[in-house]
Formats: structure tokens, C-alpha cells, sequence
């Protein structure tokens, strides 16, 4: 079958349930799923990559190199992604809001950036699922005032 460009962008639902959370591999943590679109999102050359159809999940332990992990417990280090992933850095000038290209050191430094992030939120103008590594909402990870 050929797909023609009015159907390249249909959306085709995936058909798994997957476990909330699951143990990274390599620390032995639990952490949250994450989408498999978000994945495909920050992996460099994606289509050289085996992100089939199961359970994602992204481990936020700076002290391990995993980012993103499967049920299968394969494995993504954080040199097959396309950008730093702020949870594993220690530099303020690692990026804190994917979606407006905000560092943890402009968040700390203008307290206007997180009112901006809220009303743009509130307006679904964000594009967390796919811009932000852990595929949610970087207003819970905010530097506290």
C-alpha cells in the first residue's frame, strides 16, 4: 500500500497498555512510563533505532547514564539523545523548559518565566509531550522561590 501525502499524517492509535512504571535495568529504580513519541522525539537518528511498540520509561538518577528505558529493559544513554537531559546535568545552563527554551539558571534569575509558563500552559500552547524529555509538564521540576 502507498500512503499518499493526505494520509501521512493520520495518527494510528497504539494498541498497548503498559505498567505505570517499571525498574530501570541498570539502577534498579522504579520510575514513570513515558510515551514511545517522546522517545522518538530526542533519540538522535531515530530511524537507526529499535523503538518498537512497549512500555517506556525515563530515569531521572543523575548518577545513572539511562534516560529512557524499555519493558524489554533495553536502553538509551544519554549520548544517543539530541539534547541534555536537564535531570542528568548539573549545570544551570542545562535547559528546564523544553517547550520556551528556558535553562534552570534563567528560571532562577526571573521569577516571570514560570508565570509565563503557567498562562501558556493554561492556553495549551505547550508542547511538553514531545519537547521535554521526561514528556510531561516541566512546572513541577521549577526551582521552589
Amino acid at each position: 500500500m502507498v500512503i499518499g501525502m493526505s494520509d501521512c499524517c493520520i495518527q494510528k492509535k497504539t494498541s498497548g497498555i503498559y505498567p505505570k512504571s517499571h525498574l530501570c535495568p541498570v539502577n534498579g529504580k522504579s520510575y514513570d512510563s513515558v510515551n514511545r513519541k517522546t522517545l522518538l522525539h530526542h533519540i538522535t537518528h531515530p530511524w537507526r533505532n529499535s523503538i518498537t511498540e512497549q512500555g517506556y520509561y525515563f530515569c531521572t538518577d543523575p548518577f545513572c547514564d539511562v534516560v529512557y528505558f524499555g519493558q524489554d529493559d533495553s536502553t538509551v544513554s544519554s549520548s544517543a539523545l539530541r539534547d541534555t537531559v536537564w535531570q542528568k546535568s548539573k549545570v544551570t545552563d542545562a535547559m528546564i523548559c523544553y517547550c520556551f527554551g528556558v535553562t534552570k539558571a534563567q528560571a532562577l534569575s526571573d521569577k516571570s518565566i514560570k508565570s509565563f509558563i503557567i498562562e501558556q500552559t493554561k492556553n495549551a500552547l505547550c508542547s511538553c509531550e514531545t519537547s521535554n524529555p521526561s514528556g510531561h509538564c516541566c512546572l513541577k521540576d521549577f526551582p521552589k522561590s
